[in-house]
């Protein structure tokens, strides 16, 4: 709009303003807004005026699904035939007439467009017709086409005949079909017999199987295009009822029609009848295209019509003839680009908002901005969950959870008794598996009730272990009680950590961005996958190849008897006599000094091919949802089930062939390893008192260890791309943690903390998808199951697992490997980081569309993951020396200062494109505060630009 146009029409706002006051704004807003949309000069200002002014737009809510029927003549007799449906994708019926086409993106003749158009310019176009039937819609059409196309009688009679003609559906052929092959096979039955296996036959008027495909509030839109003999001129009419309305079996669903279009012409040569079904096809695209549906919900004269066609052709894009095959299908896109830039009507008076508003709102959302009162945070995180409270559990009433219960179970089972042997050697056995699995049930259950995001696993993590390991020589060497030292500890480490909470410092976790806790969570990720493979290898360690088959059979025995002839002639034939009885009368020895042999060659490779089964069987199966196999239910549940079923079936397997491969070993009573503790822990036990004041020392860097592990894996699974809707509770995790480090303390447990690779695990079996997706439409991502069920039951179980023992000592371990290795190999799907390092070897030319690719030079973006890449390897170098890795966490702190250096080598918009921009010093003021006089007091709060919008706005 030119710039004497916005003065003039300041100048009658403010007119409007001095003389209706405040109150009537938007009623004077309203008739300056017609004449702005008579201003329009294109049809996307016109669309966009028409869908601003609407009350009740619901953007993205219209779904219509649209049937094109075609005239035939069949044995004389007048038949519309379903030829092509589309909800978002086009299906055709193909030549043969027996079967539907894979569903494909929709194209037609740009011609056909053009002269849908022109007819649609000349014929007539009705809004809101308030009628209940379909002979009452083809009354009310008849008379319009009369006046328009000034129809004698007998056209009239002629083209209602033709609108009242019997629909037959695509579904409707093939029970015509089993009809026929019915009688065939029984040609000499009984009529009545006959009768009666016919009416076994479903009656198929409409089509509810394909109901399902339908998403929930479709409309339909029927679009009857055909010849008719004697129809001098071509007639077409688009009707809108006023309400959408059952009519009869106009439609292959039984959905409500709220469109029909008409277009019937002379019954020519071959061609025509072409372009009568290219004009549908085209008609059919537009309705399935979302902004002209959005049109013919508003429109409120032809016009608007018209320029909704206008707007398409305008945003259409043609393919040369000479470079692509029409009868080529286009596969339907993974993802459809959003459509709002169609839609957005020109904000010409809002100035734009800073881009940071969105970043800083979020976080003021996710409880990251300091409230400045006392434990503010932790009571907006109250606030915040405990609407949702009952809703974490009604939740979880889906077979989504019990896989993921049962999938985690095994997946926590094992980390956790692997850790207790390890705290074993390192305490002296003041701590060991039993304690282990205690602290387990205690932590997961009281945290899967309390705290503010329940998808985080707990578990332990390698630094933990080494702070015990330091503090338990150093008890050691000054002749203290490891446990009552321990209970300090946790005690002051519980008073700092409480601290913390009441001062809002989650709120520092801003700083930890996407370079960050990324780099953090592909490392995990890769020490998840590389402890698989060193498991698996130390198995051979264990029980080692010999290709020898000789010395395989040598059965080494200590004779008590006197010949040793009988022994000397077992060695030398190779024997493996170790039946008592036999030594006894061989030579008056037994076998009771006879050992095992060395070697074991088919246990290691046994459990190789368990592990590599277990691995592929579950990738395999969590992908099968997007296979072509079975029915859409029975995908989801192999998917949901992947694990479960590769763990039974490997478990089965190992326990058929009877080759002795590694089981899991669970303790088999409660009670402490020590049997001189219990298990409550004395604060002194014979210690100093003055232990009480030196174990704030190690405390300060046991609340840096518990602080840095919880809050990056918190960060991770609460990333804005998993959608949560329930919100997140940095401070109230905290606090709970704090909490049950002291009941551990107490209890002399080991320590938990939020597991990162179980977190994102949790998460990722928790998805949700469309479970309703039209023909071709890829499942769309709806969230995450937001619930607390799933934590509880996996802690309490791994609780209850001591009771289980005779049968979890059946698992075998290489089986549990390959589960670390499937949740590390597929924790790496979705990191950009990742994606990033694969680009490093990708030519471009094969280089996938990712859209900071479009937004960064391809330099910038190999120097970024460069940066990363030698921060995850001093990480991993940190960690891989004992010495060193107890200030792994701290290594984080690095990282934050690494990336805060990276200001001064990208760009801000380079960075919001890899990374999240850092919280800014001075907070961007809010977009009521920051918009101009003008957009404040006349567009309101409704106009506010989205965030994609702010780089682009004129003003």
């Amino acid at each position: 709009m030119a710039t004497a146009q916005v003065v003039n029409l300041s100048n009658e706002i403010l007119k409007k303003l001095e003389i209706d006051g405040v109150e009537d704004t938007r009623t004077s807003l309203r008739k300056i807004g017609s004449k702005i949309v008579k201003r329009s000069t294109t049809p996307s200002e016109k669309v966009q005026s028409l869908l601003d002014q609407e009350e009740n737009t619901q953007n993205g809510q219209f779904r219509l699904f649209s049937e094109i029927q075609e005239l035939n003549i069949e044995r004389g007799e007048m038949i519309w035939r379903e030829t092509a449906r589309y909800i978002k994708f086009e299906e055709l019926v193909e030549d043969g007439g027996s079967r539907w086409s894979k569903p494909h993106v929709a194209s037609f003749l740009l011609h056909s467009a053009f002269e849908l158009r022109r007819l649609l310019l000349s014929g007539i176009v009705m809004f809101d017709m308030p009628v209940l039937s379909l002979y009452r819609v083809i009354d009310l059409v008849l008379v319009d086409l009369g006046e328009n196309y000034n129809l004698s009688v007998d056209e009239k009679f002629k083209v209602k005949k033709v609108l009242l003609a019997r629909h037959q559906h695509q579904h409707q052929r093939d029970r015509e079909r089993r009809k026929k092959a019915f009688i065939k096979v029984n040609p000499f039955s009984s009529s009545q017999t006959s009768t009666s296996s016919l009416e076994d036959i479903p009656d198929a008027k409409q089509n509810l199987k394909f109901m399902k495909k339908i998403p929930e509030g479709t409309e339909a839109s029927n679009i009857l295009v055909g010849g008719v003999e004697s129809l001098e001129k071509t007639i077409v009419a688009f009707v809108r009822l006023s309400e959408a309305v059952m009519l009869d079996e106009l439609t292959e669903v039984p959905v409500k029609s709220r469109f029909i279009f008409i277009l019937l012409g002379p019954l020519g040569p071959k061609s025509a009848e072409n372009g009568f079904h290219e004009i549908g096809r085209a008609m059919a695209a537009l309705m399935s295209d979302e902004v002209f549906c959005e049109v013919a919900y508003h429109a409120r004269d032809k016009s608007h019509i018209i320029a909704g066609i206008d707007e398409f052709l305008n945003a259409i894009i043609a393919i040369p003839p000479s470079e692509w095959d029409p009868a080529v299908r286009i596969e339907p896109p993974a993802s459809v680009p959003s459509q709002d830039r169609r839609k957005r009507p020109p904000e010409k008076f809002i100035i734009a908002v800073d881009g940071d508003t969105e970043e800083q709102r979020l976080r003021e959302y996710s409880g990251l901005v300091r409230t400045g009162v006392l434990f503010g945070g932790l009571v907006n995180d109250v606030k915040r969950k405990v609407p949702f409270y009952v809703s974490d559990f009604k939740d979880a009433f889906a077979l989504q959870t019990i896989a993921s219960w049962i999938f985690l179970y095994f997946a926590c089972l094992s980390p956790i008794i692997t850790f207790g042997g390890l705290l074993s050697e390192a305490t002296g056995k003041s701590m060991a598996a039993i304690e282990s699995l205690l602290s387990g049930l205690i932590c997961g259950v009281i945290y899967g009730f309390f705290s503010g995001q329940p998808l985080s696993i707990l578990g332990s993590t390698g630094p933990v272990l080494i702070f015990e390991t330091i503090i338990y020589d150093f008890c050691e060497a000054m002749t203290w009680d490891y446990l009552s030292f321990r209970f300090w500890i946790g005690t002051w480490t519980s008073i700092i950590l409480l601290t913390l909470v009441s001062i809002d410092a989650s709120a520092f976790v801003s700083y930890i961005t996407r370079f960050t806790d990324e780099n953090f969570a592909i490392l995990v990720t890769l020490i998840y996958i590389y402890k698989a493979f060193e498991n698996v290898w130390a198995i051979k360690s264990k029980f080692p190849i010999n290709l020898d088959i000789n010395s395989m059979n040598i059965t080494n025995c200590t004779s008590t008897g006197k010949n040793k002839t009988i022994s000397q002639f077992l060695i030398m034939t190779n024997s493996s006599i170790t039946d008592n009885a036999t030594m006894q009368f061989l030579n008056g020895s037994s076998t009771e000094g006879c050992l095992e042999p060395p070697h074991h060659p088919g246990i290691f490779f046994m459990s190789l091919f368990l592990f590599l089964g277990t691995f592929f069987i579950s990738i395999q199966l969590k992908y099968f949802k997007n296979a072509r196999f079975f029915s859409s239910r029975v995908r989801q549940y192999l998917s949901d089930f992947s694990i479960t079923i590769a763990i039974c079936s490997m478990a089965l397997l190992d326990f058929y062939v009877g080759i002795p491969t590694p089981k899991l070993e669970i303790p088999h009573e409660l009670k402490p390893t020590l049997p001189d503790r219990g298990w409550i822990i004395f604060p002194f036990n014979g210690n100093p008192l003055y232990t009480v004041f030196v174990a704030i020392f190690p405390a300060l860097l046991g609340t840096i260890l518990i602080f840095m592990d919880q809050q990056i894996t918190a960060v991770i699974v609460n990333r804005k791309e998993h959608n949560f809707r329930k919100g997140c509770g940095y401070h109230l995790d905290l606090f709970v943690l704090a909490i049950l480090i002291q009941i551990c303390s107490i209890m002399g447990l080991p320590w938990f903390v939020a597991a990162t690779v179980l977190s994102i695990t949790h998460v990722n079996s928790l998805k949700r998808e469309t479970e309703c997706t039209a023909p071709g439409d890829k499942p769309q991502f709806l969230g995450v199951r937001e619930q607390r069920v799933t934590h509880i039951l996996i802690f309490l179980s791994i609780g209850l697992s001591i009771f289980l023992s005779p049968v979890l000592e059946h698992l075998p371990m290489p089986v549990l490997y390959g589960v670390f290795l499937y949740m590390g190999v597929t924790s790496l799907k979705g990191l950009q980081f990742f994606d990033r390092i694969c680009l490093l070897f990708t030519p471009m030319k094969y280089q996938p569309d990712y859209i900071y690719l479009r937004q960064v030079p391809i330099r910038k973006v190999h120097i970024f993951t460069i940066i990363q890449l030698t921060c995850l390897i001093g990480m991993w170098l940190i960690k891989s020396f004992r010495q060193t890795s107890i200030f792994f966490p701290l290594m984080l702190v690095v990282m934050i200062a690494i990336r805060k250096s990276l200001d001064f080598v990208f760009t801000k918009k380079e960075l919001r494109a890899l990374d999240d921009l850092w919280p800014q010093n001075n907070q961007i003021q809010r977009i009521e505060e920051s918009r101009c006089w003008m957009s404040k007091y006349i567009l309101g709060p409704k106009l506010i630009p989205r965030r994609e919008h702010l780089d682009t706005i004129e003003v």
